[in-house]
């Protein structure tokens, strides 16, 4: 925290009956003095400023010059204490009577007594110079980030691979430990980014039609498993029309559920009940998630964890944090779509919490975003990135989805390899050496036959709208950021593979 006390100019002040000729030539003595305090045995009683004491005596030296300086000095000069931080000075400057446009300020001790004037410029310059650095730092951690992240991802990819071998009992318990670390880390990453970005107004939001009950058998899916394993049972239940389809981002609404089911888990084992309710509305369509859980205990620590999960009593350790920070970006997500999530204490046992949107309506096959959460079909795909990490990532989720793949390090290998038209989908890296993604998808896309026709995919940490706009504009139908999340890539694997199904039997 950067106080005003290394922003001041400690230069003596003058007394109030020193004369305006004497002051003036202070000021002409010393170019950088901008501002000299008057004072009273100390006590602050005025400022006068360089350039209006400057002028006042071009007009009116010979009325001026034997006057004492306390008939022109500001009798209302802005005081305020030295151990004041910068940042909080500048944001109370509009609420105070004095006019900003005065020039200088006086700093006083823990007594009141004058300790120094300061200068606005200076200030301002200050205050711009620390915005700049938040800036820095913080594009430094997002990039810091990032590439943890894929460090991250290659790490699980790899102990996917092992957990596929036969190994020993301890060696098999090791590869494990390592893969649900790793996932913890990647997970919690993921979390604080996009917490991060919400912070700043810029939480990616991607809205396509949703079928809701694709949603509701995605959660369950991601969820069954990992309660079974923690000794809870997890029955989730749709409620509404069975093929009612709603405007949404489904990857944001499934981190809103995983943050809820998150939640009950760690609070203990049990049942925990979660429901997606749907109903017509005047605006489109009701949605209502809960999950409830009966876990015993007191329920008011839990609320708070809930409703303030940042706050730092809640914060003891690692898990704490995780969960913290996954229900934080819940309460964000639903207030960028104007939702609202709350928390009750059940009548028995346990927490029920909800969460309430109203969507629009939608038709599958408006966009290309939603159709699927998960195409059942196995596809081959071509995996093209100049970095081993990202495709051995990329590999991984392929064969999580049931699907085939080859590889290419680069455009012109892409460009290649997409002639021999066995590919269904490609997945493309944007900078890369010889060719980049976007050469490489003009180039296909120009090639004779079907094989122009393949669904391409950017993969890139670049997916700000004018980069989206730019990736279509080149023939990539749509875009999964990096790090790669699963949730995300099955659904666009699952609309673009449905498509390019469709077509084909048509």
């Amino acid at each position: 925290m950067e106080t005003l006390s290394r922003l001041i100019d400690r230069r003596p002040s003058v007394a109030p009956a020193t004369s305006c000729e004497d002051v003036l030539a202070l000021f002409s003595a010393d170019p950088n003095a901008f501002a000299v305090a008057v004072t009273d045995q100390g006590a602050p009683m005025g400022v006068v400023y360089r350039d209006v004491l400057i002028g006042m005596m071009q007009v009116a030296a010979d009325t001026l010059s034997r006057q004492p300086i306390s008939q022109v000095m500001d009798l209302s000069p802005r005081v305020v204490p030295m151990t004041l931080d910068s940042d909080s000075f500048v944001a109370t400057l509009a609420e105070r009577p004095t006019p900003v446009f005065r020039s200088a300020f006086i700093a006083v001790d823990e007594d009141g007594l004058y300790a120094g004037v300061g200068g606005m410029g200076s200030l301002i310059a200050s205050h711009r110079r620390r915005d700049l650095e938040v800036h820095d730092a913080t594009g430094l951690v997002e990039r810091l980030a990032n590439d943890i992240s894929h460090h991250l991802e290659g790490v699980i990819a790899i102990a996917t691979r092992l957990e596929q071998q036969p190994l020993s009992a301890d060696a098999g318990a090791f590869v494990r430990a390592i893969s649900e670390t790793s996932r913890d880390m990647s997970e919690m990453l993921a979390r604080a980014r996009d917490l991060q970005r919400s912070t700043h107004g810029n939480l990616t939001m991607r809205p396509s039609p949703v079928r809701l009950r694709d949603l509701a058998d995605a959660v369950e899916a991601a969820w069954n498993q990992r309660a079974a394993s923690g000794g809870s049972t997890l029955m989730f239940s749709y409620d509404g029309d069975p093929e009612c389809t709603v405007e949404a981002d489904a990857e944001r609404l499934l981190q809103v559920f995983d943050a809820l089911i998150d939640s009950a888990l760690a609070s203990g084992r049990g049942v925990i009940e979660a429901c997606l309710h749907a109903r017509p509305c005047s605006g489109g369509v009701a949605l209502e998630g809960s999950v409830r859980d009966n876990t015993p205990g007191a329920a008011e620590g839990r609320l708070a964890r809930v409703m303030a999960p940042l706050g730092s009593a809640h914060l003891g350790d690692r898990s704490d944090l995780i969960l913290g920070v996954g229900m934080a970006l819940a309460h964000r997500i639903m207030r960028e779509v104007g939702g609202e999530l709350t928390a009750v204490a059940n009548r028995g046992a346990g927490l029920t919490v909800r969460f309430s949107l109203v969507a629009p309506t939608a038709q599958l096959g408006e966009s290309s975003g939603g159709e699927r959460l998960v195409d059942a079909r196995a596809a081959h795909i071509l995996i093209v990135d100049d970095n081993a990490t990202n495709r051995m990532v990329a590999e991984a989720l392929c064969d999580l989805f049931d699907c085939t793949s080859e590889q290419a390090v680069d455009g012109v290998e892409a460009v290649d390899l997409a002639r021999s038209g066995r590919f269904d989908l490609i997945l493309m890296d944007i900078k890369m050496p010889r060719m980049d993604g976007i050469d490489a998808t003009r180039a296909i896309r120009s090639l004779p036959g079907r094989v122009s026709g393949i669904p391409i995919v950017a993969l890139t940490a670049n997916a700000g709208a004018n980069d989206v706009q730019a990736y279509k504009a080149a023939g990539m139908q749509d875009v999964v950021e990096k790090p790669i999340k699963p949730e995300r890539l099955a659904m666009v694997l699952g609309a673009l593979l449905g498509e390019a199904e469709d077509a084909a039997a048509a």
